[in-house]
């Protein structure tokens, strides 16, 4: 069945809602874009390496990339901050309200900081109203505080918070490092009227701020991609609960349980009651098989195999890190989990990586002006030099591509504008204290404020939506 055959289910009014849903997605991505831009073209158009459209155009079109090429890592990073078994009732209200009020919350923070022009985090933004309806369901629900994966949530925290600490540091030991090999005062002076980089420094700014945009693409964009998915396994619990890019795997899924199985024994490792019966239901519901496909929609089934892989897939994260079971064992473990298991149920609709992508591009191309201000001139107590150009975007982009390695969402805004101070202490020009803790007074605002509205608006709903 297509996404086509699946909106053909649905009543007109959720079909409303869902349309609603997703362009408010997808118009999150492109404010995300344009409230970004900033972070990747400020240098190269301060500089006068490009021009400001060009430079634009050129930083979309490497976002448009970053988010094809990027992977899906951090977009269920995302996703998996909220236990999905929330949204199994998708065709309820409660869903829907849920997935409105986050995207809805989202939206407003991230248009209300532009205007304002200070570069705000959209992953705090995101991650925020994630948060907030999380919690608010839960507590609606009288469940306490279960609403939220808080194992995902400290990873991503841990993230968030390191990440601006890593940038400032590595941007003052890279500008460091530039001044010991390249001594012309020119680098690390702010542009004089109408100069110009050298031809070589104007030549790694181009680059550097096509590796910034990439890298935002990449990170960025998986978190647009895991608001459309919330969006999609809400709406559509059992048609997306397994892979519809690939629905013919399911004899390799089958297949994967019954070689776990022979592994546990060939390794003499008692199988956990929590694998066994998940293998079970695997086995069970595939067994001759061709596809997902054959699957019954009129019930369950499809979500009880999807929620028996990621019981699978946790057991097996925990055998990797048990070091009492033999080495082998354990690299096995982790290849099972991530090549044969979560295949099955962590992967993005090709439609939805494209959309995502054009909507970050074409963001990225408009209203970076208000940012670029802040970012260029108001941090630092002088502007920007070529030097400094130079190693904030190689130390942001080089940060922000480990992360998205590493399928941990973090803010471009905020390494950016991290790395921009390293560079104006290790460069002695000073740091603009008001700027500074109007940026960090956004910074820890951010979360709690999304939460809070984002919960209130989900109570709002719930109150008008039963």
């Amino acid at each position: 069945m297509t996404f086509w055959h699946a909106l053909s289910a649905l009543d007109a009014g959720p079909l409303v809602f869902l349309f609603f849903a997703l362009l408010t997605a997808f118009a999150f991505e492109f404010i995300n874009g344009f409230h970004d831009t900033a972070n990747a073209v400020t240098t190269v158009i301060y500089t006068r390496s490009m021009p400001a459209t060009p430079a634009v155009l050129f930083s979309g079109f490497m976002n448009f990339l970053g988010v094809l090429l990027g992977g899906t890592a951090v977009a269920f990073g995302i996703v998996n901050l909220l236990p999905v078994d929330l949204l199994v009732g998708g065709r309820s209200g409660a869903a829907l309200v849920m997935v409105m009020a986050l995207l809805l919350a989202g939206v407003t923070w991230n248009l209300g900081t532009w205007y304002l022009g200070l570069p705000v985090s959209s992953s705090h933004t995101l991650i925020g109203s994630i948060l907030g309806v999380g919690i608010a369901n839960s507590l609606w629900n009288g469940a306490g505080l279960t609403g939220v994966n808080w194992r995902e949530c400290e990873k991503v925290g841990l993230a968030l918070l390191l990440s601006p600490l890593l940038g400032f540091v590595l941007s003052a030991v890279l500008l460091l490092a530039l001044k010991v090999a390249f001594r012309s005062p020119r680098l690390y002076s702010p542009p004089q009227g109408d100069d110009r980089p050298p031809g070589a420094i104007r030549a790694v700014l181009i680059a550097t701020c096509g590796g910034v945009s990439f890298a935002h693409g990449s990170n960025d964009g998986q978190k647009g991609m895991g608001l459309v998915l919330l969006v999609l396994i809400g709406f559509f619990p059992l048609h997306y609960a397994l892979t519809v890019n690939e629905p013919e795997s399911a004899p390799a899924l089958y297949a994967a349980a019954g070689d776990l199985r022979a592994d546990y024994a060939r390794a003499g490792v008692p199988v956990p009651k929590a694998v066994h019966d998940a293998l079970g239901v695997i086995e069970g519901e595939l067994n001759g098989k061709a596809s997902f496909e054959e699957l019954p929609r009129d019930k369950d089934t499809r979500w009880e195999v999807r929620q028996a892989v990621m019981a699978v897939a946790r057991e097996l994260k925990k055998a990797e890190a048990d070091d009492s079971l033999p080495a082998e064992f354990r690299k096995a473990a982790g290849e099972f989990r991530k090549a044969r298991f979560l295949p099955a149920v962590e992967y993005v609709p090709l439609w939805v990586v494209i959309g995502t992508a054009l909507a970050l591009g074409i963001g990225t191309t408009v209203g970076y002006k208000r940012i670029v201000e802040t970012v260029a001139k108001k941090i630092g107590k002088s502007p920007l030099t070529y030097g400094q150009g130079v190693v904030t975007q190689t130390a942001t982009a080089s940060i922000i591509v480990a992360a998205s390695h590493a399928g941990l969402p973090v803010s471009t805004t905020q390494v950016l504008s991290s790395a921009v101070a390293g560079s104006m202490v290790a460069n002695r020009s000073g740091v603009q204290g008001g700027t500074i803790g109007k940026i960090f007074l956004a910074w820890v605002l951010t979360l709690p404020a999304c939460m809070a509205l984002a919960a209130l608006l989900f109570t709002a709903g719930r109150l008008l939506v039963r």
